[in-house]
C-alpha cells in the first residue's frame, strides 16, 4: 500500500468512515488486517478466482476464504516451477574476459577450459566454473611488506659463502600460464612461489661471496634466481611463469652497518690508490721504453757511422796507396799540401818567412774572414779594404815559394787531417 492510499491510517474498507461504534480514524500506520485482506485478494486473482466486491462486503473485518481448488493450485505451481527452472537454467551463463580463461567443473571434477566470451554450463550443483586471470602480473614481496622499512627479518637474513650475514629484500613478478595446473596440481600455488623464491635466493647467496652479492653481482643473482625458481615451479607443475626478480635492497645487518661502511671506504681507497699507481705506471713506463729505444737507435746509428767512416778511410787509403805507387813524389807533395791546408784552416794568424829576403810576412786571416763575411764593415768598405790588403800583400805573396804557401784555405774533416798528418810524418821519415 502506498502512502496516498485512502485506507492509510484507517481500520476498515469504508475509506476511513466511522462505522465501528464511534471510533475515530487512526492517524497511525495501516492495520495488519487490511494488509492481509489485500494480499488475499491479489492471491485469488493470481489463482483465477475473484475475491469479494470490496472491503464493504466483509463487514466483520475477517479474512475472506481462499478457494483451494486442486486444478487451480496445480496450474499455479506449474507456472512457478517453470519460472524456477528457467531461472535455474539461466544461472548457467557466465562471461569470460579476453584476459581470462574459464574452468568448468562437473561435480568438482575438471571438464574443460573455455575461451573468452559468453559461455554456458549446466547449472549448479551439476556443474560450476572458475574464472582465472592469465595476463595479470602478480607481485610477491620477500623480506619486506609494502616498503623497505617494513622488514621481515625471518625472510631477509641470509648467510653467504664467506660466513657473513646479509639482509636481502627482493620482489618477484609472475603470471599464470596454465589455469588447470594452477587450480588442481597444488593446494596453495602462491605460497609455493614464495617458498621457491626464498629457496632459490638462499641457495645462490650461500654459494657466493658477500661483496659479490652486495655490489657487482646483484644483477647476476637476480637472473640466476629467476632461472632456478622457474625450474622449481615447473617441477611441481604450478602453472606459473616467473616474469622478473628485482633486488630491492641488499646490505649487512644494522648492528654492523657502521663497521661495514668503514671497511667499504677502506676498500674504495685501496682501489683508488691502485688505480692512481696504475695510471702513473702507464705514464712512466712508455716514456722509459721510448727513451731506451731512442738510446738504442742512437747507439746503432753511431756504430753504423763509425763503421762506414772506417770503411771509407780504408778505401781512401788504398786508393792513395795505389796512386803513390804510380807517382810517389807527386803524391807526397799533394799530401803535404792538403795537410797544410787543413792546418791553416784552423788558425787565424799565419807568419810566413820568405826565403832569401830576411823578412816575415804577416797574414791576419781572422780579419780577412771578417771582411769577407761583412761582419765588421759594410759590404762596399769591406770589399775596398779587402782589395787594398790584397794589393799590399800581392808582391810579398809572389816572392814566397809556391810550395811553401797554400793557394787557398779550405776546411776539411778532423779525421782526415789526422790521417794526413800521420802519413806526412811517415813520408818524411
Amino acid at each position: 500500500m502506498s502512502i496516498n492510499d485512502p485506507q492509510w491510517g484507517g481500520r476498515g474498507g469504508n475509506n476511513g468512515n466511522d462505522s465501528g461504534g464511534g471510533r475515530r480514524p487512526n492517524p497511525g500506520p495501516p492495520d495488519l488486517e487490511d494488509i492481509w485482506r489485500d494480499f488475499n485478494k491479489r492471491l485469488n486473482g493470481m489463482l483465477g478466482k475473484r475475491g469479494g466486491s470490496g472491503g464493504g462486503n466483509n463487514e466483520g473485518g475477517g479474512i475472506p476464504p481462499v478457494d483451494l481448488n486442486p486444478r487451480t493450485i496445480g496450474g499455479g505451481i506449474g507456472i512457478l516451477a517453470a519460472l524456477v527452472v528457467l531461472v535455474w537454467l539461466a544461472s548457467g551463463f557466465y562471461i569470460v574476459d579476453a584476459s581470462q580463461r574459464g574452468v568448468v567443473l562437473q561435480f568438482g571434477k575438471f571438464v574443460e577450459t573455455t575461451e573468452p566470451g559468453l559461455r554456458w554450463r549446466l547449472p549448479y550443483p551439476i556443474q560450476s566454473h572458475e574464472v582465472v586471470n592469465l595476463t595479470g602480473v602478480r607481485t610477491l614481496e620477500i623480506g619486506y611488506r609494502g616498503t623497505e622499512r617494513n622488514k621481515v627479518l625471518q625472510e631477509a637474513l641470509m648467510l653467504t659463502d664467506d660466513e657473513n650475514i646479509i639482509n636481502i629484500q627482493f620482489a618477484v613478478q609472475y603470471f599464470l600460464k596454465d589455469p588447470t595446473e594452477y587450480l588442481f596440481q597444488n593446494r596453495l600455488p602462491d605460497e609455493a612461489v614464495m617458498q621457491a623464491a626464498e629457496t632459490a635466493v638462499r641457495e645462490i647467496v650461500g654459494k657466493s661471496k658477500m661483496d659479490f652479492v652486495l655490489y657487482e653481482g646483484r644483477e647476476q643473482v637476480a637472473a640466476h634466481a629467476t632461472t632456478l625458481m622457474q625450474e622449481i615451479l615447473d617441477r611441481y607443475k604450478t602453472g606459473i611463469m616467473i616474469s622478473k626478480v628485482t633486488m630491492q635492497n641488499a646490505q649487512p645487518p644494522e648492528q654492523v652497518q657502521a663497521s661495514f661502511d668503514d671497511a667499504v671506504k677502506a676498500g674504495q681507497d685501496r682501489e683508488r690508490q691502485k688505480n692512481e699507481g696504475q695510471a702513473y705506471a702507464n705514464d712512466v713506463i712508455p716514456k722509459a721504453r721510448g727513451a731506451a729505444a731512442r738510446l738504442m737507435e742512437e747507439a746503432n746509428g753511431y756504430r753504423q757511422r763509425l763503421i762506414a767512416t772506417s770503411e771509407g778511410d780504408a778505401s781512401r787509403f788504398k786508393q792513395i796507396l795505389t796512386e803513390y805507387a804510380k807517382a810517389p813524389e807527386v803524391t807526397r807533395q799533394r799530401l803535404y799540401l792538403e795537410t797544410m791546408q787543413q792546418v791553416y784552416a784552423n788558425t787565424s794568424k799565419v807568419m810566413v818567412d820568405a826565403k832569401g829576403q830576411g823578412n816575415l810576412l804577416y797574414l791576419p786571416l781572422d780579419k780577412l774572414m771578417q771582411v769577407s763575411a761583412g761582419a765588421v764593415l759594410p759590404p762596399q768598405a769591406a770589399s775596398g779594404n779587402a782589395a787594398e790588403l790584397a794589393g799590399r800583400n800581392a808582391p810579398r805573396q809572389a816572392a814566397a815559394p809556391v810550395g811553401d804557401v797554400p793557394p787557398q784555405l779550405e776546411r776539411m774533416p778532423d779525421a782526415g787531417s789526422r790521417d794526413l798528418r800521420s802519413r806526412d810524418r811517415e813520408a818524411r821519415q
